[in-house]
This record gives C-alpha cells, sequence and structure tokens, in this order.
C-alpha cells in the first residue's frame, strides 16, 4: 500500500488544511499536461494517479481513518493476499458508490495479479462509472477479456461502455458475445433487448444479430 502521506509531503497528524494546500501545490507542480517529453509525461501522468488517490482518501475523514486502520495492520507480503485484500475492498467501495477509492484499490489488485481476469473487469467497471476514464476502462477490460475470452460478464460490461460512449456497432458485437456465451443471463438478456430495440436490426436483418439470438435465448 502507498504512504499517502509520503506522496503528499505530509505528517500523519496534518490537518485537512495542510493536506489540501500540499495537494495544490503538488498538482500545479507535476501536472501531467506541463511536460512535453512522452517520459516524463507518463512519470507526471502516474505520479498525478498517485497524488489524486492521496488526496481523495486523506481529504475524507471516512477514508482517512480507514486508511490509517489499514496502514497500522501488520503488513501483507504475498502479492495473492495483497492483491485478494485490495480486491474485497474495491468491491466494498463500488457498493458505498466511491468510485475513486474503488479504482485506486482495483488498480493493487491488479498490479499485485496481472494475469487476474477478475481484478482487471473489476478496474474496468469501476473506471467505467467516469465517462472521463471510459476509453481506459474499455482497454481494460479488453485485457480481461484476452484472459478469459469466454467469459460472458467480461463482453456485456463493455458492451454496456461502448453502449454509453454512442459506440453503436461495438455495442451491438459486445452484446452479441456476452449472449453467445452466457444465453441464460438475464442480466446480459436485458441489456442484450435494450441495445437491440435501440438500435434496430442487425446485420442478418431481423433474423439475425441480437434480435434473433435472443429469439434463440433457453
Amino acid at each position: 500500500m502507498r504512504d499517502y502521506y509520503l506522496v503528499l509531503g505530509v505528517e500523519r497528524g496534518a490537518a485537512i488544511a495542510e493536506i489540501r494546500k500540499s495537494y495544490m501545490r503538488l498538482a500545479k507542480e507535476h501536472h501531467p499536461d506541463r511536460f512535453h517529453d512522452p517520459v516524463e509525461k507518463a512519470r507526471a501522468d502516474e505520479f498525478f494517479k498517485d497524488l489524486t488517490a492521496a488526496y481523495n482518501t486523506l481529504s475524507n475523514e471516512r477514508n482517512r481513518r480507514e486508511y490509517d486502520a489499514e496502514i497500522e495492520k501488520p503488513r501483507l507480503t504475498a502479492p495473492e493476499e495483497i492483491a485478494a485484500q485490495a480486491f474485497q475492498r474495491g468491491q466494498q467501495a463500488l457498493e458505498s458508490f466511491d468510485y475513486t477509492l474503488a479504482v485506486d484499490l482495483f488498480r493493487t489488485a491488479a498490479h499485485h495479479q496481472p494475469g487476474q481476469a477478475t481484478y482487471l473487469a473489476a478496474l474496468g467497471r469501476a473506471l467505467g462509472k467516469n465517462p472521463r476514464s471510459a476509453r481506459e476502462a474499455i482497454d481494460t477490460l479488453d485485457k480481461a477479456i484476452q484472459l478469459e475470452p469466454t467469459n460472458g460478464m467480461f463482453h456485456a460490461e463493455q458492451a454496456r461502455l461502448f453502449h454509453a460512449q454512442g459506440l453503436k456497432l461495438r455495442a451491438r458485437k459486445a452484446a452479441e458475445a456476452a449472449l453467445r456465451l452466457s444465453p441464460g443471463d438475464r442480466g446480459i438478456q436485458k441489456l442484450a433487448a435494450q441495445i437491440a430495440a435501440e438500435e434496430g436490426p442487425g446485420p442478418g436483418g431481423e433474423g439475425g444479430g441480437l434480435m434473433g439470438l435472443l429469439r434463440k435465448k433457453p
């Protein structure tokens, strides 16, 4: 777990005003838009993500209490344990609609277990809650699908993102893949029906595409 106090350059007992002041200064100094060299810009982007996560955690009283309690626990050393714990906490944050914290925790899980498709899919789902990170969400779900190409839910998550972005053809194709892989899933059936109703008949006419697959559902 990153030391957010160290990232912000403040002491453990720092007041909110001090945390905010430090964040504003560092955000101005390290904003990615200030850099033109690709390497420096990439480094600034990574630091800015950590800085934002640190500020969002320490400037919120509840998040700060949870973070302080977490860093006082005995440290986990095995990557799979770190990932599993971060994933569990990310799920809780997602259920509480704390999408920023969820993204940070799912990033931790995916970092420690990059071959775990479930962690990548969860990160993609959380990123998709913010329209500004939709592109990264789609790319992250692509990675999850590459690891588990037969997981219908992953394709369904992409279909939702494509649909929200107005990418009609890609939404249709993703929904078709999800429906073929998980024809009995009610949530996927509902999503496919919504996309089919809004987009009209597929390339195969009334008997093809999503409409055809929906008629063939179990």
